[in-house]
C-alpha cells in the first residue's frame, strides 16, 4: 500500500530544484496544489512562454 501523506495547506506558490528536476507547486482554486516536475530545458521553455504572454 502507497504511504498516505496529509493534505498540507494551499500555501503559496513555490519552485525549487530538487535533484536533477525543478519543482512548481502552484494553489489552485478549490483547494490543493497542482505539482509539475521539469528538466531545465522546459522550465525555459515556460519562461519564455510566460514572458510572451506577460510581457
Amino acid at each position: 500500500m502507497a504511504a498516505m501523506k496529509p493534505r498540507t495547506g494551499d500555501g503559496p506558490m513555490e519552485v525549487t530544484k530538487e535533484g536533477r528536476g525543478i519543482v512548481m507547486r502552484v494553489p489552485v482554486d478549490g483547494g490543493g496544489r497542482l505539482v509539475v516536475e521539469m528538466n531545465a530545458d522546459e522550465a525555459t521553455a515556460l519562461l519564455d512562454e510566460l514572458k510572451a504572454v506577460v510581457g
